[in-house]
C-alpha cells in the first residue's frame, strides 16, 4: 500500500491517517498535526490505486472500523473516527 510520510519534530507517537484528498475534515486533521509538528503517515484513498484502496479498506474492516473519513490511528491502539479535535489533541500530547 503506497502511503505518504510527513516529517515533523514530534515523533513521540506513531500516527497513521486514512483520508480523502477532497475531505475538509481530513484537511483540518492534517492541519492540526502540522501545527503540533507531529510526524505522521497517511493514505488518500481517492487518489491511490484500486489495489491500495482495497487493501486499506480491508485493514479498516479487519479492525472493525467503519469506512468513513478521516480515520486516525495513534500507536496502533487509539482509533479516532471523524474530526474530533479534542480527542486528536489528547492522543498526540
Amino acid at each position: 500500500m503506497q502511503t505518504t510520510k510527513v516529517k515533523g519534530s514530534n515523533t513521540k507517537h506513531k500516527v497513521f491517517l486514512y483520508t480523502l484528498s477532497t475531505c475538509g475534515w481530513c484537511k483540518k486533521t492534517k492541519e492540526i498535526l502540522k501545527e503540533k509538528q507531529v510526524a505522521y503517515e497517511y493514505i488518500d484513498l481517492d487518489t491511490c490505486s484500486k489495489e491500495d484502496q482495497k487493501a486499506a479498506i480491508d485493514v479498516l474492516k479487519t479492525k472493525n472500523i467503519p469506512v468513513a473519513f478521516p480515520v486516525i490511528i495513534v500507536n496502533d491502539n487509539t482509533i479516532i473516527q471523524g474530526f474530533k479535535k479534542d480527542d486528536i489533541l489528547e492522543a498526540i500530547k
